[in-house]
Order: structure tokens, then sequence, then C-alpha cells
């Protein structure tokens, strides 16, 4: 499914300069890696290309989790292995130089016998370290790393923040009308328990994009209360997020949507009492009086949850902004006005991309 015009929120900054050749074949090796978006978690979404005589004979992106990795990608798909014996290959992240659900990418370049090697960056995961390019130099290969290092650690954000903050890269996404609102006064809406709609459906096609995105969703219990969200991605393709709702004290009954087991999904609460909770559901109880952003940070931390968007309400947003946890703020704002009801978030962070989106104006902030 696509959408015309529908920007990505993952794109490199462009390039004043002429680039050189490696950073011309590394900028390559970020656009393909982009295909592993939403799938690749908690593995990083790594791009990686082989140039022989300045041709590129080879490609590959990470396969889905518990497939093969770039590298191993990229080298399958050459189709003169003799080649690989006067090759570079590039790639956006470290190889690994230990055994997971594959085997070591560094031991496979190894075993070809591919005498260069291209690195974005380095690998902050403990497993590797510096190691896998400590491989490569003892084999004899030679390595140059941080070629286009700044455009592979934007690239690379979420898997970053994970393995070197222990957190998830935190993306807060809300819709605000044009006076500033997120919401109309709950008494407007509080028999009619679906969303209030602020933005178009383009907008809203691509807020479903960015779901299938991320492996994690946020909400509080009024936002469940107040609109009955689903947190699906049924207007795009992919995997949808596990969802994880606030629920202090389990007001959300079994009949609404984010408790209908159609995806993962868990309840934070500080009910110890198993009998309230809904069978195919996970519940994890937290202290809601001390630090519940950081508490939820952990949570999502032993879940691998590398990336989350937090969706609502104004008061678990706002716990974010407060506590300085998060990353991006992706801010819609419609045509409508509220002139009353539940004011927006107020974040304060450097824009990087403004857009409209038919009526609706979209702003990413940064938190640098």
């Amino acid at each position: 499914m696509s959408i015309n015009n529908l920007d990505s929120t993952n794109s490199i900054p462009s390039q004043s300069n002429a680039l050189s050749a490696d950073e011309k074949y590394m900028q390559r090796c970020i656009e393909i890696a982009k295909n592993g978006l939403g799938t690749t978690a908690p593995n990083p979404m790594v791009g990686a290309v082989i140039v022989y005589n300045d041709t590129i004979i080879g490609e590959g992106f990470t396969s889905a989790y518990g497939g093969s990795h770039a590298e191993v990608n990229a080298i399958n798909s050459v189709k003169d292995s003799t080649l690989l014996k006067n090759a570079t290959i590039y790639v956006t992240l470290e190889p690994c130089s230990h055994y997971g659900k594959t085997p070591p990418c560094a031991d496979l370049i190894v075993k070809m016998g591919i005498p260069k090697v291209v690195i974005g960056l380095k690998d902050p995961h403990e497993k590797v370290a510096g190691n896998g390019i400590k491989k490569l130099k003892a084999a004899g290969c030679e390595v140059n790393v941080g070629v286009l290092e700044q455009e592979c650690a934007e690239h690379h954000k979420r898997f970053l923040t994970f393995f070197t903050k222990k957190r998830p890269y935190i993306i807060l996404k809300w819709a605000e009308t044009s006076d500033g609102f997120i919401a109309p006064e709950p008494l407007i809406r509080e028999e009619e328990k679906k969303p209030y709609w602020i933005t178009n459906t383009k907008s809203r096609q691509l807020a479903h994009k960015w779901r299938s995105e991320e492996p994690g969703i946020l909400v509080g219990t009024n936002t469940v209360l107040a609109d009955n969200p689903q947190l699906n991605i049924r207007q795009w393709t992919g995997k949808a997020p596990t969802r994880i709702v606030l629920d202090r004290n389990l007001r959300i009954s079994k009949d609404f949507h984010v408790l209908d087991g159609k995806q993962k999904t868990i309840v934070c609460t500080q009910i110890v009492d198993t009998t309230k909770y809904v069978k195919g559901v996970s519940y994890k109880i937290l202290n809601f009086e001390s630090q519940l952003p950081q508490q939820l940070c952990n949570l999502m931390f032993e879940e691998q949850l590398q990336s989350v968007i937090i969706e609502g309400g104004s008061q678990t947003l706002q716990s974010f902004i407060d506590a300085d946890s998060w990353d991006e703020a992706r801010i819609f704002r419609g045509a409508a006005e509220f002139q009353k009801g539940i004011k927006a978030p107020k974040p304060t962070g450097r824009i990087i991309k403004q857009m409209e989106i038919l009526t609706d104006q979209l702003t990413i902030l940064r938190n640098d």
C-alpha cells in the first residue's frame, strides 16, 4: 500500500557536496537498509553493498528477525563469487563477531576472502563492540571505519539508543487543533467511546504506517476510555506493534479493543488481584507514584522493544516530556478548533521536518 508524497521520517540528511566513492556506496547501504524497517528488531537494520572495479556486484539488507544478516544476503547475491577476493564490502554497522541465531558475519567475510571492509560506525552491543573489527584486521583485511558515520548513526538511532541508554527510542505522537487542543472536553463524547478525529484520512494513514515501523505503542487509561482505540495497522501492511496500556486501577473493561487479544498487549497496573485480569493479556505491576516514565522505559527495555510510539493522552505524553525521556515528537496540527478542551503538550526541541498533508501540518521535533 502506498501514499503519494508520504514522506519518511527516517530520511538521510542531504549531502551538499559531491560524495567520495566510499561515501557514495555507504549512502546506498543506508538506502537499502531501510527495507528492514519494522521487521529486523531486535537486530539492527543494516545495509551492505559489495563493489568490484567500481561496480556494485552485490547488495543486501537485514532479513526479518531470525533470518540472514545484511552481509550474508549481499554475499549470496553475488553471481560470480571469485570476484569477492578483489572486492570491497560496505556496511552501515560493524559486522557481528558472535554466534546468535546466525553465525558471525565477520567470519563469513574472512572465509570469502574479501580484502577490504568499509564500516559506517562501530556496534555498541557488548557482544560486538569492536570485536568484529579486530577479527577482520587479525585476518588481514583492510578496515576503514567512520564513513558517513553521522548518517549511519541517524539511520541506526533506534538500535543505538537501546544499547547506549538502555531504553527504547521514544517517539511522542499526537494531533492537535489549530487552537492547541488535543481533545475536546470529556463530556462531549462520554457516551460515544470512539475517536474524535482532528486530522484528515491521509494523516491517519501515515500514523498507521508509523505503527508498522515500531515494535511498541503506548497509551494511557483516559485515551482508551475516551476513544476505544484499536492501536493496530488496519490502514497499512506489516506487523502490528505490542500494545502497552497504562491502567492503574483496571478501569478498562474487557469489551475495549485493547484487550481483544488480537495482538500482544501489556497492561501496566498497581492491582495485584489476578482474578481481575483478562485472559490473553500480560499484566505488569508498577508503582504509579514514583518515576513512572523510568519504570516504563525499564519495562520496555526488558521486553526488547527498541522503539515505542507514545500516542497519548496529554498527561502520559507530558510525563515523558517532564522526565526528558523522549527522542522525537511528531505533531499533527489540523484545521479544526475546539475553543476549549484538553490542552496539547508543549515540548521544546529542534525542528527537523515540517510538511503539509492536505489540510494538516506535520512538525517533527528532535530532543537533542
